[in-house]
């Protein structure tokens, strides 16, 4: 514990959803180093359904600036902003230069971060990155939580996301769905690129066999991954129910407190579901689970192990995308089955 607690922390957040849920542990721990913290998150304003759902964030303040944007003048006068909140200190998770500056022209006495994009100066709090010793994005993030030099002494606790049953009424009321069969949920989209979904023909082929066994399967995803989607309804002959694009994000949150199993690529949703504590499978093509694993005891990641991936490309270099279609339902049904 510090001697004198911080009373007013800002956090940068991350501009994915996944990195977003892998920062709790950080915010949980920051709430066990400083009593009586009040944490405050800086993100964009389409993370706010994640955060409202983690009960160790006081406020959240809606970042103007799409990604990648600098926007000088809107930065400096975010600053002025946030220098009236008078905040302690600032940990900055992305590691651009832009995301540091608003800290920065606040005038936040500690601004902690990883050393990145020349950000000598804009931190004064800069760490040196061990990716041996810290292996994952949840260990990355929550060492911050840390005093510079000092060592966690803590156990990293776990993404935890809770749904209330009266949120999870309403939302399965909206849609019409239905509880009386299990759930299981696929995720096929991934805004990243199409290295990182399975084919629609797989996941197809999988809801066939599922709903032969009685159960029912919702596809989920965001509005840009309706056509993903419409492509696994039609490969399963329409026996999906297909809410990609229906939902906001809040209500897919919801949606997957419910289901029995999630099937997901590499995608933010994955990592929303493996923090509601649901079964998950975690299918792995051009990226690997060591960085980004689902962190739950009810998960499975499976990925092929190729001698060409992890190679983090968006499209498959090589141009036959075996990482993925060589993954074939039947072992991914047996993964499932074994869970």
């Amino acid at each position: 514990m510090t001697n004198k607690p911080l009373v007013r922390i800002l956090v940068v957040a991350p501009s994915w959803i996944g990195d977003t849920i892998f920062a709790q542990p950080l915010f949980q721990l920051l709430h066990r180093y400083h009593q009586g913290l009040t944490l405050d998150v800086l993100a964009a304003p389409y993370l706010r359904p994640v955060l409202e759902h983690m009960p160790q964030v006081q406020s959240i303040i809606d970042s103007p600036f799409a990604h990648g944007e600098l926007r000088f003048g809107e930065r400096r006068r975010l600053g002025v902003t946030l220098r009236n909140q008078e905040y302690d200190q600032a940990i900055v998770l992305p590691n651009s230069l832009k995301s540091a500056l608003a800290p920065f022209l606040a005038k936040i006495p500690l601004r902690t971060g990883y050393v990145g994009e020349m950000r000598f100066g804009l931190l004064n709090d800069a760490r040196r990155l061990d990716a041996r010793l810290l292996p994952t994005m949840v260990d990355r993030y929550a060492f911050l939580a840390a005093p510079r030099g000092k060592s966690l002494g803590l156990p990293i606790p776990r993404p935890t996301l809770q749904v209330a049953s009266a949120d999870l009424d309403a939302v399965l009321k909206k849609f019409g769905l239905e509880t009386n069969r299990p759930i299981t949920i696929f995720c096929p989209g991934a805004e990243y690129g199409p290295a990182r979904r399975w084919p629609t023909e797989h996941y197809g082929t999988l809801a066939k066999s599922f709903v032969a066994e009685g159960k029912q399967v919702w596809l989920l995803g965001s509005s840009k991954e309706r056509e993903i989607a419409d492509a696994v309804q039609l490969a399963s002959g329409g026996i999906c129910r297909n809410l990609a694009g229906e939902t906001h994000l809040l209500e897919a949150i919801r949606l997957l407190a419910a289901a029995s199993c999630v099937v997901s690529n590499d995608t933010g949703l994955l990592h929303v579901a493996s923090a509601l504590n649901r079964p998950v499978i975690a299918l792995y093509g051009s990226t690997a689970p060591g960085l980004a694993p689902p962190y739950s005891d009810r998960s499975l990641s499976i990925s092929l192990n190729l001698p060409c991936s992890p190679c983090r490309e968006r499209i498959c270099p090589l141009g036959h995308f075996n990482c993925m279609n060589q993954l074939t339902p039947d072992r991914v049904a047996q993964a499932i089955t074994s869970m």
